[in-house]
């Protein structure tokens, strides 16, 4: 049985997390995911897509904040993490979905099902990290470490935020169907909501310092890239007009 309170069984499971990582990567690469703009029938059974996005991101809220409560926190430093880490996951997991116009949408059970082992893991790796194993001292709120991953953690969440909100004015109250957003970052990716959440764990991979933070960073790249390509043919098959010039995660790049 693992003790969880060890050292060496935290170690072990940033391990399978970044083998779980690799997984992730082959799967997206090969299959889109099939909910949002690709949601298509043949996955079994499914659910409003409302209630499956608040089960499947809730664990990062839910478990977060009770492995973070059991190991009990090391002084201020590890509690701003908390808040930090709190900012993107309460926002996330029971904001955002009643913000989004999702009507009708429905989305695989499977789906949500296999994001809530992610994050129960993802959860626990981090809190106990930044709750225990981390030892984060008062003096880390001073460390350029903290600083820098902490103002590249918030750059990243604006930039999130006002790419959702953008793609929520495309549509008027009760419209449904895509259209093609042209303001902010839009102008250069067609995913740049993605291209916030990914600089959002490169900040908090910084300001935790932590292998937990890189795994947690590495796995987002894996899920959100392969799903960032996809939308990107998606628009670009689609839209006959759509802006050639743009990339689909990394301005001028990719």
């Amino acid at each position: 049985m693992f003790d969880l309170t060890a050292p060496e069984t935290h170690a072990w499971l940033v391990l399978v997390q970044a083998a779980l990582g690799v997984v992730t990567l082959v799967a997206t690469t090969l299959i889109t995911a099939p909910y949002g703009r690709h949601e298509r029938p043949g996955w079994g059974p499914t659910l409003p897509a409302r209630a499956g996005w608040i089960l499947m991101e809730s664990p990062a809220v839910l478990v977060f904040g009770a492995v973070f409560a059991w190991f009990g926190g090391t002084g201020p430093a590890s509690w701003a993490l908390l808040l930090i880490w709190m900012a993107h996951y309460v926002h996330r997991a029971f904001v955002y979905p009643f913000r989004m116009r999702w009507t009708g949408r429905r989305m695989p059970v499977l789906v949500p099902m296999l994001a809530i082992g992610f994050n129960v893991l993802n959860a626990y790796v981090n809190a106990a990290w930044i709750g225990r194993f981390g030892a984060f001292e008062t003096s880390w709120l001073l460390d350029a470490r903290f600083i820098v991953g902490a103002l590249v953690f918030a750059a990243g969440m604006a930039i999130n935020l006002r790419s959702d909100a953008t793609l929520r004015a495309l549509r008027a109250p009760g419209e449904t169907g895509y259209r093609v957003p042209h303001s902010g970052l839009y102008r250069f990716v067609s995913c740049p909501n993605y291209l916030g959440e990914l600089i959002e764990w490169v900040g908090w991979t910084i300001a935790t310092w932590s292998s937990a933070g890189a795994v947690f960073a590495f796995y987002t790249a894996a899920n959100l890239a392969p799903r960032a390509m996809s939308n990107h043919r998606w628009y670009l098959d689609r839209f006959p007009d759509y802006p050639r010039e743009r990339r689909a995660l990394i301005p001028w790049v990719w």
